[in-house]
């Protein structure tokens, strides 16, 4: 019986399944309540405006065409209001669940009070069959829990059989009576089955996209380091050519290696180099939360970086924090010829945003000014850039 229950409930796609897909599934009933709405104040203004046609060909009375047609333009009124609240709501950031659920429930009621009145209040010699369609469609535009649906039905249910017993003789009501647990099964059971449908789809739809997510790490990710790789440098680093924020005046690439990684390698073996070079991706990664700085790993023990200035005084600051954060590691390296710990050479080349240097151009010079640090000692970086004059940068002591 539980498991039929959460069947029911759609629990057995899974609990967070479930709530993540009806998440989604919320912010589209926007939309169809919106369009819900808009043909609901169709309908009851059409309906307004027949309530005037007995005038012209029979000898009506003005005072019930009068009335008809007020309560058809009320509901009317009331479907384009919520169809322009709604279609106001969804230019909003944030919308929350309950939100919906107010204005799905205002648009129910709405429908079977204005359903009800054609049926039963104003029809009282005739079967129901305006509101037994309503009801039967009225829930399937929009996708609810099972439980908001049985509460939503019932409650219609409820109305009608109450008020059709009020209205209508034994023989009429008896008949509706019939016919509106019959629309109710059936109302319960295509809502049941549409929202599984719905979630269904909404759940393959989120499944594909983790996945394609996935092969799209895959390749774009280096597995060791956790960095970017070189496929993926290249296409960002035409992007940032291109794409540069009107903020911003200067592109920034820099080449680094690890000092003698060749010796520290056959020295400690690969297994720990392996370990220092997830290290230094860790701290390469970490300047994308602090500085903003795009990191890949574009060989064996070759970074790359991106990123942009807005004063390229500032190229200083990034450039002597990341020098700081790979001395902060501690990482002995016996076999180093500049320094006990690990340590990194860096090239930057620096040039201003919109000109005409191609990314080839920009790595190239890059690539100089590290040949120019390993040079000129190691354990430091070099900085030059088309209208800048190179200059070194060492760690803090």
């Amino acid at each position: 019986m539980l498991k039929k229950l959460d069947t029911w409930r759609y629990y057995s796609l899974g609990k967070e399944n479930y709530y993540a897909s009806m998440k989604k599934i919320f912010l589209n009933n926007l939309l169809s309540l919106r369009q819900a709405n808009t043909i609901v104040a169709v309908f009851a203004g059409c309906f307004a405006l027949a309530s005037f046609i007995p005038l012209f060909i029979k000898n009506a009375s003005i005072e019930g065409s009068l009335s008809k047609a007020g309560i058809c333009f009320a509901a009317a009124l009331i479907a384009f209001i919520l169809a322009i609240y709604t279609n106001y709501k969804m230019q909003t950031v944030f919308i929350n669940n309950r939100f919906i659920y107010i204005v799905t429930l205002i648009f129910y009621a709405n429908v079977v009070f204005f359903g009800m009145y054609l049926s039963v209040w104003s029809s009282r010699d005739q079967l129901a069959t305006i509101f037994l369609c309503l009801l039967i469609c009225a829930p399937l535009m929009v996708i609810n829990s099972p439980l908001f649906n049985l509460g939503l039905t019932g409650g219609a249910m409820i109305c009608f059989i109450v008020s059709t017993i009020i209205v209508k003789d034994f023989n009429n009501y008896i008949l509706d009576i019939v016919n509106v647990i019959i629309a109710g099964v059936i109302s319960l059971y295509f809502t049941w089955q549409i929202g599984k449908l719905r979630l269904g789809l909404e759940l393959s739809a989120s499944m594909l996209e983790d996945e394609r997510n996935n092969y799209y790490d895959q390749s774009t990710i280096d597995e060791l380091t956790k960095c970017k790789n070189r496929r993926d440098f290249q296409q960002t680093f035409k992007r940032y050519l291109s794409n540069y924020r009107t903020s911003d005046n200067w592109l920034c690439v820099a080449i680094l290696d690890i000092d003698f990684f060749k010796f520290y390698n056959d020295h400690y073996g690969h297994p720990q180099g392996d370990d220092c070079l997830r290290s230094v991706g860790r701290v390469l990664n970490s300047l994308q939360d602090m500085l903003d700085v795009y990191a890949a790993r574009v060989g064996g023990e070759e970074f790359a970086l991106l990123w942009f200035e807005a004063e390229v005084s500032h190229v200083d600051v990034v450039v002597s924090r990341l020098l700081d954060l790979i001395k902060e590691l501690k990482i002995p390296h016996e076999k180093s010829k500049v320094a006990p710990n690990v340590s990194i050479s860096m090239g930057v080349f620096v040039e201003q945003c919109g000109a005409e240097t191609d990314t080839q151009t920009m790595y190239d010079m890059a690539d100089k000014a590290l040949y120019n640090a390993k040079e000129g000692g190691r354990n430091c970086a070099v900085i030059t850039g088309s209208t800048i004059e190179q200059y070194k940068i060492t760690p803090t002591p």
